[in-house]
C-alpha cells in the first residue's frame, strides 16, 4: 500500500498495491494494522455504498460534531471525480479542495479526515461507491456546503445542465454562511 500525501494537511490518497495474473488480480482493499501504520488510529465503524448514474454530483458533506468522520473512500466499479474541500478555520489550506479520480481501473483511495467537505461527480455510465466512516451517520447533524460555491470555485469539468443533484444539495450553502464547527 502507497500512501501519497496532499498539499492538503491529513488528506492522503492511497494506492494498493495489485496482484495481477492469468486469473484476475487481487488487493488489500484495506488492512487495518497496514492502514493504522500509515495513519493515525481510526477505528471505522460502518461501510457504506452508493450507486450513482453519469452526471450525478453528490456533495458536498459533512457532519457537525459529535458526529464528524473520517471517511476512505473508493470507487469500486466505473469512475468519478472525487472532491474534498478543507473546512477547518485555523487550516493553512481553509476552503481549499483536492480533486482525485477514483476508478475501479486505478483502484486508488482517498483518506478524507475530520473537517472536510466532501462529495463527487460520476463519470462512467454508473458507478458504485463504497466508504468506511469513523462515527455513525446523525441526519440531525448532517451539513454541507454548495457544490458551485464561488469561493471555494471547483472545476467539475462538466456544464450545469448535465448535472443531476438532489435537492437537498441543490440547497445546500456557501461556506462562508455555514455555521461552521471545526
Amino acid at each position: 500500500m502507497k500512501l501519497i500525501k496532499s498539499f492538503i494537511d491529513g488528506l492522503f490518497i492511497i494506492e494498493p498495491t495489485i496482484n495481477i495474473d492469468d486469473r484476475g488480480y487481487f488487493f488489500e482493499s484495506f488492512n487495518k494494522k497496514i492502514f493504522n501504520n500509515l495513519i493515525d488510529s481510526i477505528d471505522f465503524v460502518q461501510d457504506n455504498e452508493s450507486s450513482s448514474f453519469k452526471g450525478v454530483l453528490r456533495g458536498l458533506h459533512f457532519q457537525n460534531p459529535p458526529f464528524e468522520q473520517s471517511k476512505l473512500v473508493r470507487c469500486i466499479d466505473g469512475e468519478i471525480l472525487d472532491i474534498a474541500v478543507d473546512i477547518r478555520k485555523r487550516s493553512k489550506t481553509y476552503g481549499k479542495f483536492e480533486k482525485v479520480i477514483l476508478s475501479s481501473y486505478n483502484k486508488k483511495q482517498l483518506f478524507i479526515p475530520k473537517g472536510f467537505a466532501h462529495g463527487f461527480l460520476t463519470l462512467s455510465d454508473k458507478a458504485i461507491i463504497s466508504y468506511k466512516v469513523d462515527n455513525h451517520y446523525s441526519p440531525n447533524h448532517d451539513n454541507g456546503i454548495i457544490w458551485n460555491d464561488p469561493t471555494v470555485n471547483i472545476n467539475w469539468g462538466i456544464s450545469d445542465s448535465e448535472l443531476i443533484i438532489s435537492e437537498k444539495d441543490s440547497k445546500l450553502p456557501p461556506l462562508i454562511k455555514i455555521e461552521n464547527p471545526f
